[in-house]
């Protein structure tokens, strides 16, 4: 029992003081690291409410969706339901395959109501820069990592271009604050830096919040912090044994993770049932396998949202074949060869090598299972990935998204780096002038000792490592404004008074291609609940698919019309890719029509209490309802709505 207690308490006793000063210099990073989100966001908060990042308007409508119905049960003072049918009515979502964000939903649910969803999601994004960024300065400090080298550190993470990609509707991507900070909890419940019951809480506690808010970061961290935990092994084993010497440091690691595990479990153990047990769950990955993979030329490629690009390069960046959502990889040809030589040149120092072989090996793993290059598949030469990727989890988890870990090994790379090269340049400048060196070299190297004392090295470095991070500062995001609310869209469903759990068919009826409706129901709350959508869900097979079965072709003729019934449609759905151009399009062009008997089959089917369309009321849309169920019931601005 004493020997236990005395373990315990040298622990806690491990665990460095933090002063006043720390918190004033972490309160101060964290603004400069605001004000720079700030800059990045400029253009979305001239009109927080209306303006999306351009390029990607169907998740950012999802987003939207996903935060309004958040707030809405937290107006009815109610959890959010984990199987709905809001969306996809009758048959629902399970909302924990999908990109529903619990935790940043609800906290900022407040926000929602006041000022609009796409409010509360500018205000995540703008979060999201600021506090990654001072996430990763947070724990760098912590190891020990000087004010300056932390500050690049928090810099090149959190606004890493992996992050700035992310921002273009990845809105659950692009928070990327927990993981420096489960890593670091993490590492140092192993190696004794911390109490079993502080760490172990605290860790449970972030891999909660992270779990609910996206999964797949959550997998790119624990894997993370493998490779960093293996690289300690290895390189320390005598270090770590000594650390787990006694039963009572092996009761104590035991007990931390074993209470971690315990805090994830009463926490999020029944959401992960429903998801993975529970009613609409679903198998395998709704994406093509090893598609959304790092091309190996994007990491010296820079796209159009990097403040330095040419013209070359943002076009070449825009035939990659994810899009820019997921253009992950880009660092620079500066960056990747300070990171090899860095690595090199500090090798014997256990931190750098850590965080460089973590970054290594999570940029192979971003390439996916085999090699692109140029827009070329290779099939003959496997990776890594490949090996992993049909294990369950694995499978559901798109490898150039493990690019935003990668930066922030790289980020965590440099700091350690920069911290070491300071005393290394210092004594180098200092020795210079004794070197032996031709007669125009001997001039200045005499003046480097000048650079030997003082704040002159670490000058010198942080300068050199700007420099270096230079190629990978982003542009302010490039707004677009977020698809405007009919006209008469309140109106008529005000008129209708339909309850809240009433199914409604909304014409456009919302598909993956065709979101805008989510998006208005998203800025007004209504209907409370819709056929069709813009989810993942299980198929026939129980297999996930975005859009699960699909939608049936009474719904695609309706969709048809509906295009039809708006000549000159302004549409930029992704990417600025017109709608013809997206697959389905062609049931658009082609769709058979429908018999009036099969469509009232498929209404019936919907088991909805209204249709509401946005169409006049001589356009061919409007004059088919109205043949197919008379005189409308309601009707304001371009919106028709009839009771079923």
């Amino acid at each position: 029992m004493a020997a236990a207690t005395t373990a315990v308490q040298a622990r806690e006793a491990a665990e460095p003081a933090r002063s006043p000063r720390d918190g004033r210099t972490l309160t101060l990073a964290a603004a400069y690291y605001l004000l720079a989100a700030l800059a990045v966001t400029l253009w979305l908060w001239r009109d927080p409410a209306s303006r999306t990042v351009a390029g990607n308007a169907n998740d950012a409508d999802q987003f939207a969706w996903f935060f309004r119905y958040d707030a809405t049960a937290v107006a009815h003072l109610r959890l959010p339901a984990l199987v709905t049918t809001a969306m996809n009515a009758p048959h629902g979502v399970n909302v924990m395959w999908n990109t529903f964000m619990l935790l940043p939903g609800v906290l900022l649910a407040p926000v929602t109501l006041l000022f609009g969803p796409q409010s509360a999601l500018t205000l995540f994004m703008t979060a999201g820069f600021a506090g990654s960024a001072t996430a990763m300065f947070a724990v760098l400090r912590r190891w020990d990592v000087s004010t300056a080298c932390a500050a690049l550190g928090g810099a090149v993470y959190g606004f890493s271009p992996a992050l700035a990609h992310s921002a273009i509707g990845h809105y659950d991507l692009q928070f990327a604050v927990f993981p420096p900070l489960i890593i670091d909890i993490g590492l140092r419940l192993a190696l004794g830096r911390v109490s079993a019951r502080r760490g172990g809480l605290w860790l449970g506690l972030l891999v909660t919040a992270q779990l609910f808010i996206t999964e797949e970061t959550l997998l790119g961290t624990a894997m993370a912090g493998v490779v960093l935990a293996a690289v300690a092994v290895v390189s320390r084993p005598r270090a770590v044994a000594a650390t787990l010497r006694t039963p009572a440091a092996l009761r104590a690691l035991a007990a931390g993770f074993g209470l971690a595990a315990g805090v994830v479990a009463v926490v999020a153990g029944y959401p992960l049932w429903v998801q993975f047990f529970g009613p609409l769950h679903q198998g395998g990955s709704p994406f093509t396998p090893d598609f959304f993979k790092n091309d190996l030329s994007t990491f010296v490629v820079p796209s159009s949202f990097l403040l330095f690009h040419t013209t070359a390069s943002a076009t070449e960046a825009l035939r990659y074949q994810g899009h820019l959502p997921e253009y992950l990889g880009y660092l620079g040809w500066p960056l990747l060869i300070t990171g090899v030589a860095a690595l090199a040149a500090f090798w014997r120092r256990l931190p750098v090598r850590a965080a460089g072989l973590a970054w290594i090996v999570l940029g192979v793993f971003s390439l996916g299972g085999t090699l692109l290059f140029g827009g070329h598949e290779h099939a003959t030469i496997k990776l890594p990935w490949y090996w992993l990727q049909g294990l369950p989890v694995f499978n559901a988890a798109l490898p150039d998204r493990f690019s935003i870990e990668a930066d922030g090994a790289l980020a965590a790379l440099l700091a350690f780096a920069a911290e070491a090269a300071i005393p290394a340049f210092a004594a180098f400048a200092a020795s210079a002038a004794d070197a032996a060196v031709p007669s125009v070299a001997a001039s200045a190297a005499r003046r480097l000792p000048r650079l030997a004392t003082g704040w002159r090295p670490a000058a010198v470095v942080l300068a050199c490592a700007t420099l270096v991070v230079l190629p990978i500062v982003p542009k302010p995001l490039p707004a677009a404004a977020a698809t405007p609310l009919p006209p008469g869209w309140s109106a008529v469903f005000t008129s209708l008074r339909l309850p809240a759990s009433a199914h409604v068919l909304v014409v456009p009826i919302p598909m993956s291609t065709f979101t805008e409706p989510m998006r208005w129901q998203a800025d007004t709350g209504e209907p409370g609940s819709f056929v069709g959508g813009y989810f993942m869900g299980p198929a026939w097979n129980g297999r996930g698919y975005i859009d699960a079965d699909g939608t049936p072709p009474a719904g695609l003729y309706l969709n048809a019309m509906w295009l039809k019934s708006t000549p000159g449609l302004p549409r930029s759905l992704t990417g600025g890719v017109p709608v013809s151009a997206y697959p389905g399009s062609a049931a658009f062009v082609s769709v058979k029509a429908v018999t009036d008997a099969a469509m009232r089959t498929q209404i019936a089917a919907w088991r909805v209490s209204a249709v509401v369309a946005v169409a006049k009321p001589d356009s061919v849309l409007g004059r088919y309802l109205t043949a197919l169920f008379g005189r409308p019931a309601a009707a304001a601005g371009d919106v028709l709505a009839w009771r079923v």
